[in-house]
């Protein structure tokens, strides 16, 4: 992982800016584009798609959440990490359905900010450890057993693999099976579940204790 191009789109220049000097000094990092709403983010985009998004959920103009919704019908596989002040169940579960792989808050520290962008651009998830405490308090209080979901042991134990961000290669070779046969699967897990993205499967995994953090 090296040489990498980020876009960075935050309403307020004085923590676009801040975070931007610490973004610099990552080695992995080649250059960071800032862009001070979703809508000028989307403009930015024609000018060369970056390898990683962080986005601000609640900016005028055109908020995080649908300037994602827009980013990812044009780039299906633009990575992007929401940053926000929010770590209310409102915020992070709209900006998953949105199509984010990763949600931060921005008290984080920037050793946080580097653990995102190594695993999201390895093709995982990350969810800080602030709003992984949130979804599991939140899931106490309405929580559903795994039983209930009406998927197969094949499908809940395929789904604990993607959950500890295995590729579907990788899971295909662990459980000797077909790459196809696993690729079905998780279109499977994505219709039964309802999820419109690893992040939401991670989701429903926790929710219906599946996987275990």
């Amino acid at each position: 992982m090296e040489n990498l191009s980020l876009i960075l789109v935050d309403d307020h220049k004085l923590f676009r800016e801040g975070l931007k000097l610490l973004l610099d000094n990552l080695s992995f990092v080649q250059e960071v584009r800032e862009a001070s709403n979703g809508q000028v983010f989307l403009k930015e985009l024609e000018a060369g798609v970056p390898d990683l998004v962080f986005i601000d959920v609640d900016m005028p103009v055109l908020n995080g959440i649908e300037a994602t919704r827009k980013a990812l019908q044009l780039f299906p596989d633009l990575n992007i990490i929401a940053l926000s002040m929010y770590g209310d169940e409102e915020y992070y579960m709209k900006m998953i359905n949105a199509g984010v792989k990763g949600y931060i808050l921005k008290n984080c520290g920037i050793q946080e900010v580097e653990a995102a962008i190594r695993s999201v651009v390895s093709g995982k998830v990350y969810f800080s450890q602030e709003i992984l405490m949130l979804i599991i308090k939140n899931i106490n209080k309405k929580r559903e057993h795994s039983k209930k979901s009406g998927l197969s042991e094949r499908e809940r134990e395929i789904l604990c693999h993607i959950c500890m961000g295995l590729s579907n290669h990788e899971i295909a070779d662990l459980l000797c099976l077909s790459k196809r046969t696993v690729d079905k699967h998780r279109e499977n897990l994505l219709l039964k579940t309802q999820s419109k993205n690893t992040a939401g499967l991670v989701i429903y995994a926790i929710k219906n204790s599946i996987f275990e953090i």
